[in-house]
């Protein structure tokens, strides 16, 4: 059940199975985007802090540990435990995820409901992770091994602060990994309820540690730490290579980034409007728009673009804007100040090089930080609005004439996180998915992102994958062993 006044239980850094004050004994707010009100103090973790939550991992992560001691099989009976207390404590994690991020409360407990989904697949992996036999030259037996890399750091963003979280334990629990885990300043609260559930669970000292903190701070020193093997980052672009660079100055630690998108959405006039008019509609205003995949650049072709502009129309003049405990509401705030002046920024942007305002556009109420869903059309490819992601409730409809031209402009761009295509033409389907640079690719749908399959981009989208069984890869080494034997056999 919604709870809009939440009791916050958990306020400090979790290390090494306590919470604890920041050394420095700073704190930071966390704030509520539906009033712009501080919901409470965190502890501010920094660099000292940071080493001492390492100092912990890496001891949980000692060869005699009791975690590196456990069977494969157990580290996945300890995920699945840590899901079935999610379950239990589900309307709690969704009323502090409302609260800390603002989303409405429904999509907050489908994102709790789909982070136990993402914690249970990685449950049974957990003793499916193995190596191969090889048949060698010479008379040698060799086999390798699949071992973990050892204490990883992990960063998550603001916009699905449980769902990261998940998407990152995951695989990293599942291979043996340790963590230490910043989540963002913006949205700190479930990770630490998280840390709690996961004491509750069993996990042993030190193997997960959760360090609130600022990016240039506690970020800064996560990446550029000597003893932290790997770092998994999702969010900008900018901070990405930030972090990249800190890794490979730092100690080459292996790196996976799951950064920014501009994705193309090609409705092909073949389909039906009001169907695909609905598909980019979720497409785009998701999460308030706050989505690294949203298809923020809506290619209609000529022939039913006027049809197309005028149902989209429709549909966000009717999507439900408010506080997100209210039942009804679709679309609750953004995430705080900052992005609310930026997405402001672009749509006045927008107007001034020519692209017209169809609806929206404008702030509600007096309090919070609630923007109008806002579709400009005639957008071209050389607008700020069609090229830079904006990460707001903000539709860029493109008009474009054959599928070879609406190829060409959809790769246009330095992302390739994710794109779709609406479709009754499976030729044009499977021509669209094969061509297009990018690592998610929808037909007749959008979104449709599940646990089993990896997810990650092209180009300047990042590096490496989430989900599947390829996040397992970034968080393992593969060491090959040969034995030499009296003959080959």
């Amino acid at each position: 059940m919604a709870n809009p006044n939440q009791e916050i239980k958990y306020t400090k850094l979790f290390i090494n199975n306590q919470f604890v004050n920041a050394v420095s004994g700073k704190t930071f707010p966390t704030v509520n985007p539906s009033t712009g009100k501080k919901l409470a103090d965190i502890a501010e973790g920094d660099k000292a802090d940071v080493d001492l939550a390492v100092k912990a991992a890496k001891a949980a992560f000692v060869r005699t540990s009791s975690w590196r001691q456990m069977d494969a099989s157990a580290r996945g009976a300890l995920l699945w435990k840590l899901s079935t207390l999610m379950e239990r404590d589900a309307s709690v994690l969704a009323s502090l995820e409302s609260l800390d991020n603002g989303k409405p409360f429904p999509n907050a407990m489908y994102d709790v409901q789909g982070s136990i989904k993402c914690l249970r697949y990685y449950a049974g992996l957990a003793d499916k992770v193995g190596g191969d036999t090889i048949p060698s030259d010479g008379p040698h037996f060799t086999y390798t091994r699949k071992e973990p890399v050892g204490v990883v750091g992990q960063i998550i963003p603001w916009n699905y602060p449980l769902a990261m979280l998940s998407w990152k334990w995951g695989p990293a629990l599942a291979s043996g990994c340790t963590i230490v885990m910043k989540p963002a300043e913006q949205t700190p609260l479930t990770a630490l309820y998280m840390a709690a559930l996961s004491k509750e669970a069993g996990f042993p000292d030190g193997v997960i540690n959760v360090v609130p903190g600022y990016g240039p701070t506690a970020g800064g020193a996560i990446s550029s730490h000597p003893e932290i093997r790997k770092v998994a980052f999702t969010g900008s672009v900018e901070v990405g290579k930030i972090i990249m660079a800190a890794a490979a100055s730092s100690n080459l630690k292996k790196v996976s980034l799951e950064l920014g998108g501009k994705s193309p959405l090609v409705i092909c006039e073949d389909a039906n409007v009001d169907q695909a008019a609905m598909i980019a509609y979720m497409a785009v205003f998701e999460n308030q728009g706050q989505c690294c995949i949203a298809a923020t650049r809506t290619f209609v072709q000529e022939s039913i673009y006027d049809q197309f502009v005028q149902k989209a129309s429709e549909l966000a003049k009717a999507r439900k804007v408010g506080n997100p405990f209210t039942e009804g509401t679709v679309h609750g705030p953004q995430i705080d100040d900052t992005q609310y002046k930026k997405i402001l920024g672009y749509i006045e942007v927008g107007q001034k090089e020519g692209a017209k305002l169809v609806t929206g556009g404008k702030t509600i109420g007096n309090e919070g930080y609630f923007i109008e869903p806002t579709i400009f059309a005639n957008v071209t490819d050389d607008m700020t609005i069609a090229k830079e992601e904006i990460f707001g409730p903000v539709q860029s409809i493109i008009k474009y004439k054959t599928l070879d031209e609406a190829i060409e402009r959809a790769n246009n761009t330095a992302f390739g996180l994710a794109a779709g295509i609406v479709t009754n033409d499976i030729n044009k389907a499977l021509t669209f998915s094969h061509a297009v640079e990018a690592g998610s690719v929808w037909v007749n749908t959008y979104l449709a992102v599940v646990n089993q399959a990896p997810f990650g981009g092209y180009k300047q989208s990042g590096i490496g994958r989430e989900l599947g069984k390829d996040s397992l890869e970034g968080y393992l080494e593969t060491k090959s062993v040969s034995i030499r034997l009296p003959a080959k056999i």
